[in-house]
């Protein structure tokens, strides 16, 4: 091949990808076998909350296993080292359709004041404390000894949707845009 033959191919195929691509428009009347009709989302896949689980161990304990339902179906497990006044917090979303779960556990035979909540979009709605004492022997017939759950749904706890003009919404007890401040106190 000569320079030229080379150079010629060479600005073809430069200028093939400096040239912009054309697309088809869509034609005026489509078809009823071209429109695709809006997909549904699924009831699981609808508005997701906001989950905070909190757990805290007070007392000396080992073995401290904290479980939680996590986005996904899935369920995380923890096993932090918990000193008394430490607080494990873990965050995740949950949909409307789901139960927001968390049991927090110690091995025996320990013994330590147990303390869960759950927050659903910065909402308290679930809190328990329980006090594990302490045994000799390991409790055979509750498995539970030395746990405590806490569980709430999320679809009881309304998410608030954003404001349409990205302002934040003013407090309940602000005064209208617009109004008088109050009169100072009278002393």
């Amino acid at each position: 091949m000569t320079r030229a033959a080379t150079a010629a191919a060479l600005m073809l195929t430069v200028g093939a990808l400096l040239t912009p691509a054309t697309a088809s428009a869509d034609p005026e009347n489509p078809s009823p076998s071209t429109v695709q009709p809006a997909q549904q989302p699924a009831p699981d896949q609808g508005l997701l909350s906001n989950i905070t689980y909190r757990a805290r161990i007070d007392g000396v304990s080992r073995g401290a296993t904290i479980t939680y339902e996590a986005e996904g179906n899935q369920q995380q497990t923890a096993n932090p080292t918990m000193i008394p006044g430490r607080v494990f917090e873990a965050q995740t979303v949950l949909p409307q359709s789901a139960t927001a779960t968390m049991r927090v556990s110690i091995q025996w035979p320990y013994s330590a004041n147990l303390h869960c909540e759950i927050l659903i979009n910065d909402a308290l709605v679930a809190q328990a404390d329980d006090f594990i004492s302490p045994r000799a022997l390991p409790v055979k017939d509750d498995p539970d000894y030395g746990a405590l759950t806490c569980e709430a749904p999320v679809a009881g706890v309304p998410s608030a949707p954003p404001p349409a003009d990205g302002n934040p919404a003013p407090p309940a007890d602000a005064p209208p845009p617009g109004a008088a401040p109050p009169p100072p106190p009278a002393t």
